[in-house]
């Protein structure tokens, strides 16, 4: 294994979600690597917008809900010291759309947190369970502990 030069890191705004990004940074650090930022859109009606299923963080969509992920993956990407230009938003389903911008990136690490489900939630799948067996590249699971 050689170093990581491309990182993605899948944001969640959970309550673990900045345990797992601090770990995507550390990692970009260590190896020098240049850090990208992914949020998926899954759980809030599609305006009629000229976007498309990638969404343009730089024009106002006048849409709130819009409005309010692209100003919290703002924050985070700032957090981060992630360049603009390496900052996603995008619609459609997170295990498809994670895989999808990883190939077309050229990433060679993607950063996921991970509940560690098990039983019927297991059989059902999760993000992380999918990212992992469909994507081209390493993929680091954080693991989420409750409580």
């Amino acid at each position: 294994m050689g170093a990581y030069q491309h990182i993605l890191l899948s944001v969640d705004y959970g309550e673990h979600g900045e345990a797992v990004a601090q770990r995507a940074k550390a990692l970009a650090e260590k190896y020098q690597a240049k850090l990208s930022i992914i949020h998926v859109l899954d759980n809030i009606p599609m305006p009629d917008t000229g976007y498309g299923a990638v969404i343009s963080l730089t024009e106002d969509s006048g849409y709130e809900l819009l409005e309010a992920e692209k100003t919290r993956l703002m924050q985070v990407g700032d957090q981060l010291g992630v360049a603009p230009a390496n900052r996603w938003l995008i619609w459609g389903s997170p295990k498809q759309e994670i895989v999808r911008l990883a190939g077309q990136e050229r990433i060679d690490l993607i950063v996921v947190g991970s509940h560690g489900r098990h039983g019927l939630a297991l059989l059902l799948g999760s993000t992380a369970n999918s990212v992992l067996h469909y994507a081209g590249c390493d993929v680091l699971a954080v693991r989420l502990r409750n409580g």
